[in-house]
């Protein structure tokens, strides 16, 4: 077809219209993300560009250390300067969206688009508000209860999902030094011992916060506490115990059950060179692997339902946001781009979405397929039976922590920072004091946490 200069004139006047009009909606968006390794930003920055391929909105990723995430983020807000979206921990949400940080309707927007009904529960339910969510859950993982399942059925013992069923099985299993029943964590000044006997706390329905602040802890159930806690720290090695010793001694095959992350689990099959299994000559060997179970919700006797600790992160959507654009980016991380999303470490990023609502396993038979490791690569799904990579992900149904429920996390946090509950556990265990002597200075010292 011919065109003469005015129709070349016009179809150039139409072209850079389209052009400007496409120009003017595509949005530079800023995503904070606290997973800054050099690998894991790479992967990111792609999902990015992927995103940004499909969509024409571009992403920058910038990497913040989270323990400066806090404070950059309230002085970004008082500047309205905020990123359009941020990777952030649990214990942010809450408060975010009741300081106005984050937008929780568009939250809760990208949660109903993609369907509630896809994710974990326990994920949601962590970062609900009155009328949604204040950010959208993205992955997790569970503390797990490590164990040797072949010595469990060599005996004939059942799974430790009890406080019964551990002690049933130290009773059967216990013989140092070739064999410790636990090795619980017994330093104080140690994180771990906290995180740890949090998960043993909320195991038997037991926290020290409640809807008001903090709660007198109920006696009964705390002795309960404290004698399992006793118990399992009797059966372990002595000394001053933490997540060190506790992955050594299950390495050599001198332990039967330990509490640990599921970063433990490209470790104990061989994939890591700096912590190799020593359980027999070959450090590649994934026999330990094989040997072994896991319990991610376990129950005390006066919580038969039990309870899973878990680590949660999200998406948050921020007030200051290009609020269409960074709904897109975050329902495109979770669904076109949530193998990417998971991929960078996929054993402690369990899928919180299961899948669609068409394929409602998806994303959990994708994250299965995932390789893991650092010296040595292979999917969770060929080192890990199936009904153990279920337990894995299930936990996050009925994932708990202390606080959030009653909407004191903050609180929680702050008596948990402060080892006042590590240092009277201990000092039980040491025999220093009785049980209700010990109740009664954990109410004493918890009332006085600031």
């Amino acid at each position: 077809m011919k065109t003469n200069g005015k129709t070349k004139l016009m179809l150039g006047t139409a072209t850079a219209l389209i052009l400007s009009t496409l120009s003017a909606s595509a949005e530079n968006l800023r995503f904070w993300t606290t997973e800054e390794q050099p690998e894991r930003l790479a992967r990111q920055e792609q999902m990015a560009a992927d995103f940004a391929a499909a969509s024409g909105h571009t992403v920058e990723v910038i990497p913040v250390t989270e323990s400066d995430l806090g404070t950059r983020a309230t002085a970004a807000f008082a500047a309205g300067d905020l990123p359009d979206v941020i990777y952030h921990p649990l214990q942010y949400a809450l408060p975010w969206a009741e300081a106005g940080i984050l937008d929780t309707d568009a939250a809760t927007d990208v949660v109903d688009s993609l369907g509630e009904g896809t994710f974990a529960p326990g994920a949601l339910s962590m970062a609900a508000t009155a009328d949604g969510v204040a950010s959208v859950p993205v992955d997790g993982w569970t503390q797990m209860i490590v164990y040797r399942a072949d010595k469990f059925a060599e005996a004939g013992l059942e799974p430790p999902t009890s406080y019964a069923n551990v002690l049933a099985a130290i009773e059967a299993l216990h013989n140092p030094p070739e064999m410790y029943g636990f090795v619980a964590a017994t330093k104080v000044d140690e994180n771990f011992m906290s995180q740890v006997l949090e998960h043993v706390f909320l195991a038997n329905g037991v926290s020290p916060v409640g809807s008001d602040g903090i709660q007198p802890l109920d006696e009964a159930k705390t002795i309960e506490v404290l004698d399992f806690y006793k118990a399992i720290a009797e059966a372990s090695p002595p000394g001053e115990l933490f997540w060190q010793q506790s992955r050594t001694l299950y390495f050599s095959g001198n332990a039967a059950m330990i509490i640990w992350s599921p970063f433990i689990l490209d470790e104990l099959a061989g994939l890591r060179d700096s912590a190799p299994p020593t359980i027999n000559d070959d450090p590649t060997s994934r026999d330990l692997a094989a040997a072994t179970g896991i319990v991610t919700n376990f129950s005390g006797p006066s919580n038969p339902d039990g309870a899973a600790w878990a680590d949660i992160r999200y998406f948050g959507i921020t007030s200051d946001a290009s609020t269409d654009a960074a709904m897109e980016f975050v329902e495109f991380s979770m669904n076109e781009g949530y193998g990417q999303t998971l991929a960078i470490a996929p054993e402690g990023k369990f899928p919180v979405r299961r899948g669609t609502a068409d394929n409602p396993t998806q994303f959990a038979d994708l994250w299965a397929t995932l390789d893991v490791g650092v010296d040595r690569k292979a999917p969770l799904g060929d080192l890990y039976a199936q009904e153990m990579i279920d337990e894995i992900v299930g936990g996050l149904d009925v994932a708990q922590r202390w606080g959030v429920a009653d909407g004191q996390l903050a609180t929680a946090s702050k008596i948990i920072n402060s080892q006042v509950i590590n240092r009277a556990v201990r000092e039980y265990i040491d025999g220093a004091q009785d049980a209700a002597a010990t109740v009664a200075a954990l109410n004493e010292a918890i009332a006085g946490v600031e």
